[in-house]
């Protein structure tokens, strides 16, 4: 089941593919890594989805990635009187924490902490955007605002406030409920939402630790101020356009996008691009251009992953949905400009010994053209850093670690595969070759580049390259 492409598809489950038959066509048409959406579901659905995944793998003998998705915190207004209302420009609105039915002269936002963090001439953000108010004067109690772009208003609605840190936890209540129990499961990856300092990426790490890894999602404009030290905190990063294009002009986040895969490239971090990749097929069996072109560019941009959300959780054509996916990915990498686009946004090595491997690595396997490249690793970190440098060949990652296996599947042109320990050189060699074969990665008379830490099984102890012929049969 060794995949002929280096980006990676994410698929998030749902309603339209929850059964184990659904799951194995979405796997078999190319899904590497599924994703769990805990805004949606029960804790039971997202369990069965789970074991099925699970069984798959026992099936396959390939390594799937499970990612559960925090909702994060959900800031909405209150009920209105009859359901809905119509705010017209220049109005006056107040916003305030009386738990009494809203009209067309106020909401209830039961949300203390976005009162306590507004200046005057801030703007709020309704319903994704659609209406914006702004801010005249507040008190810890309300806001009285007005109303620079009206519509309609109805309950629930989501509230944004851009440009502003909200002293609020990632991490609510359900998503602490629903943590535990994903944790329990035994998920690979945990996505968090709403981050916006790297205080939140520790809050986070305290409670998880090193049962799974973190994943930044990436969708409110302040935590870019922040960038470099997110990315640093935790494992792998989210482009989560969705409510990152409420909260910035659309046309600023095609540069946001750029920003954060070249900071993620360059830190070695696997970096995820979301929402809206091919909206259309939610309920068209084929994608437009324009949504062909915006996978193409994450692809042509090195991301390690792109993501399918309602596309394949509760749209019409889940399985059509990541065919397209895995297709338009493969006709990119095919394009001889792929490849000098991805060598120069290379970015420089650190200096350090693993890094210096790595770097000469994807050097060797420029001028040697190995069948394929081989990165032993214990905790994912050299296979990562082999990764980073986006070598010609695929990056086969052998582990003694199942977990590890797992976590590596989104990670950019590496195949994991959990297997034995290995003591010395020699067992080194021939249980790479064993297993390059086996995978139908190399045959006979085939050149394979291997890296891997002496002694043996020390993490991040690469410093060891070594080139290698498979015997003929």
């Amino acid at each position: 089941m060794r995949r002929a492409r280096h980006s990676r598809i994410l698929a998030t489950l749902g309603p339209a593919s929850s059964t184990p038959e659904r799951i194995r066509e979405l796997f078999e048409a190319g899904a590497d890594v599924f994703r769990l959406n805990f805004s949606h579901g029960s804790q039971e659905d997202h369990a069965a989805r789970y074991q099925a995944i699970r069984d798959l793998e026992k099936e396959t003998g390939r390594s799937i990635g499970i990612l559960m998705d925090l909702q994060g915190p959900k800031l909405r207004i209150g009920k209105i009187e009859g359901g809905k209302v119509t705010l017209q420009a220049g109005q006056k609105f107040r916003l305030d924490l009386n738990p009494m039915q809203g009209d067309a002269t106020r909401a209830n936002l039961p949300h203390p902490e976005i009162f306590a963090a507004l200046e005057k001439g801030t703007d709020l953000l309704l319903d994704d955007g659609k209406l914006r108010l702004r801010v005249d004067s507040f008190s810890a109690e309300h806001a009285d605002t007005t109303v620079m772009v009206g519509g309609p208003l109805s309950d629930r609605k989501g509230v944004n406030v851009p440009g502003v840190v909200l002293p609020i936890s990632p991490l609510t209540e359900k998503d602490l409920d629903d943590l535990r129990f994903g944790l329990d499961l035994g998920v690979d990856w945990v996505a968090l939402s709403f981050v916006q300092r790297p205080e939140d990426i520790r809050e986070a790490r305290a409670i998880i630790g090193n049962q799974a890894w973190i994943m930044a999602k990436l969708e409110k404009p302040q935590a870019l101020d922040y960038l470099d030290e997110i990315i640093d905190l935790c494992d792998g990063v989210m482009v989560a356009r969705g409510d990152l294009g409420v909260e910035v002009p659309p046309q600023r986040v095609p540069v946001i996008q750029r920003q954060i895969v070249r900071a993620a490239r360059a830190a070695g971090r696997p970096v995820v691009i979301a929402t809206q990749m091919l909206e259309s097929m939610i309920s068209s069996p084929v994608p437009t251009r324009a949504e062909a072109s915006d996978v193409a560019t994450a692809i042509y941009s090195g991301a390690d992953a792109v993501m399918l959300s309602a596309e394949s959780a509760s749209g019409q054509f889940p399985l059509e949905a990541v065919s397209f996916m895995n297709s338009i990915i493969s006709e990119i990498e095919a394009d001889p400009n792929w490849r000098t686009v991805i060598e120069a946004n290379h970015s420089t090595a650190e200096a350090t010994t693993p890094d210096a491997i790595c770097c000469a690595l994807r050097r060797v396997a420029n001028i040697l053209e190995p069948a394929t490249t081989v990165a032993y690793t214990t905790t994912g970190f050299s296979a990562l850093r082999a990764s980073r440098e986006r070598p010609v060949a695929p990056i086969l990652a052998l582990t003694p670690q199942i977990q590890t296996a797992r976590r590596l599947s989104i990670a950019w042109g590496v195949h994991p595969v959990a297997g034995e320990h290995v003591h010395d050189v020699t067992q080194m060699v021939e249980h790479a070759t064993h297993v390059a074969t086996r995978h139908g990665f190399a045959k006979g008379g085939d050149t394979i580049v291997i890296i891997a830490g002496v002694p043996f099984g020390t993490s991040g102890s690469t410093n060891l390259l070594h080139v290698a012929t498979i015997p003929q049969t």
